[in-house]
């Protein structure tokens, strides 16, 4: 059995890992345990800085030791006092895989756990659910489903959808889909899509689950 710790930005991250990833790694052996970010005493969810992000899982790493801990954060308003977000070497970067691979070893690197992947979601969350608009429509009412479907097809795979303040992939959803809510209905239409379509559609997110089912084997 191989236990892994995910450290998740907020509640539908921890939704989409009990609903969805849970039972896909399970098949393997694997365990998935997901833990809410801390932002002040009391309240949970959402990336304020990196410092808090560092110190808990460092804390996170020494309450349990055997187990292999991940992150899933978005890459969207990833903290700019991030390791490496002020690196020449990264603005000289144009390409989002790129950036995110440069981002997410430097975080490898300023932490130092052996037993660590780290791991930030091109651009969001609700990217994924750019797989397959037709369920969005399907479990939410007044969708304009043709401008979903356009703004898909705009990118060669949903992780291309930006992070700009008005395009980041949350708030074209909201825009054409005022009903949307995400901790409700992001993780149940995640889980109609199905894994094995983010994995074909979304290269980052496939070398992520990919990294982890490694660890069984």
């Amino acid at each position: 059995m191989t236990r892994v710790i995910v450290f998740v930005e907020g509640q539908s991250e921890e939704a989409f890992v009990t609903q969805v990833l849970y039972d896909y790694f399970m098949r393997s052996g694997i365990y998935l345990t997901p833990i809410i970010a801390t932002t002040s005493p009391g309240h949970k969810g959402g990336i304020v800085n990196y410092q808090k992000v560092r110190n808990q899982l460092g804390k996170i790493r020494k309450q349990d030791k055997n187990a292999w801990i991940t992150t899933l954060i978005d890459f969207y308003r990833y903290p700019k006092d991030s390791p490496g977000r002020s690196d020449p070497s990264y603005h000289a970067l144009n390409n989002c895989y790129d950036k995110v691979t440069y981002l997410e070893q430097a975080m490898k690197d300023d932490l130092s756990i052996s037993n660590f992947i780290p791991f930030l979601m091109l651009h969001e969350f609700e990217a994924l659910l750019f797989c397959d608009t037709d369920v969005i429509s399907d479990w939410i009412d007044n969708v304009d489903d043709s401008a979903l479907k356009k703004i898909s097809e705009q990118f060669p795979s949903p992780e291309y959808i930006n992070e700009g303040e008005h395009t980041a992939p949350s708030k074209r959803i909201e825009k054409h889909a005022p009903k949307y809510k995400k901790t409700l209905h992001g993780p149940m239409i995640a889980e109609v899509i199905g894994i094995d379509t983010f994995r074909r559609k979304c290269p980052h997110f496939d070398a992520w689950i990919g990294s982890i089912l490694d660890l069984a084997r």
